[in-house]
């Protein structure tokens, strides 16, 4: 049985991008230059949400079952360059061909990471794989919508509707699961600027956990898993975070109130 990976990425503005696209002078601050960004998009969109090319990618974290193992982790460091944290990410894939699982990996983690692997050219065989080399990807790859190898659990509760689409932190906590903890996504720029790297990092650790135990509960609902698998399974993730003596999973094991 395959391995299964539940990955979740955060970003900030793009400077450098934005600095390059719009020849803006050199002396400009970076929160200059986001801000100028943000409004312009206020004015096409009515929000400050900016086109996924110019998301810089400063985390990727990523859950992991196999075998009998549960673990979770942020890849590289909080010095590492984007190109890097991209590159660890899809050779993981090339190397274990995993089940991935998101929330919102179609419409946002993935495009970003596609547009950002073009930025740096970084190769992802495995990943970019639909039936050339392994006829198996043909019919089940990472990249077709309606495929599982990369299984949406935003998109597929909502079916592929994205007036139904709900946010993560609103079904975790209606679930029982902690939700978003720390920060959202909308205060990654700010802790980013503030030099707080590890708290970023920590925060999206905690989204791919809630994504994970979202995917026990969808795995349960279809009947792959029985309620004596889901308990085991649930208290895997609980005796692995108890292991840990970061503050972040203190937090988040108590306000688990679930199953």
């Amino acid at each position: 049985m395959a391995p299964t990976l539940v990955f979740d990425i955060e970003t900030v503005p793009d400077i450098d991008g934005l600095r390059k696209l719009h020849e803006l002078d050199s002396e400009l601050l970076p929160a200059d230059i986001a801000e100028m960004a943000f409004q312009f998009r206020r004015q096409v969109t009515g929000n400050d949400f900016l086109q996924l090319h110019l998301h810089k990618i400063v985390a990727i974290s990523c859950a992991l079952r196999d075998k009998d193992d549960f673990c979770v982790w942020s890849l590289g460091s909080t010095e590492d360059t984007e190109a890097e944290l991209i590159r660890r990410f899809f050779e993981g894939i090339d190397k274990y061909t995993p089940q991935l699982v998101s929330w919102n990996g179609n419409g946002f983690d993935l495009p970003v990471l596609h547009y950002r692997s073009m930025i740096h050219g970084i190769r992802a065989h495995r990943y970019w794989e639909t039936g050339e080399n392994d006829q198996d990807f043909k019919w089940n790859n990472y990249l077709s919508r309606y495929h599982t190898r990369h299984l949406d659990l935003m998109d597929s509760l909502a079916l592929h509707q994205p007036r139904a689409n709900v946010a993560l932190n609103d079904l975790a906590q209606l679930i029982g699961f902690p939700g978003k903890l720390g920060m959202d996504g909308s205060q990654v720029w700010k802790s980013f600027q503030g030099g707080k790297g590890e708290e970023i990092r920590n925060y999206c650790e905690t989204d791919v956990v809630n994504t994970y135990l979202m995917f026990l509960r969808f795995q349960s609902l279809r009947g792959i898993l029985d309620d004596e698998q889901y308990i085991y399974e649930s208290e895997l993730v609980r005796t692995t975070l108890r292991k840990s003596t970061e503050p972040h999973w203190e937090e988040f094991l108590n306000q688990w109130k679930v199953q």
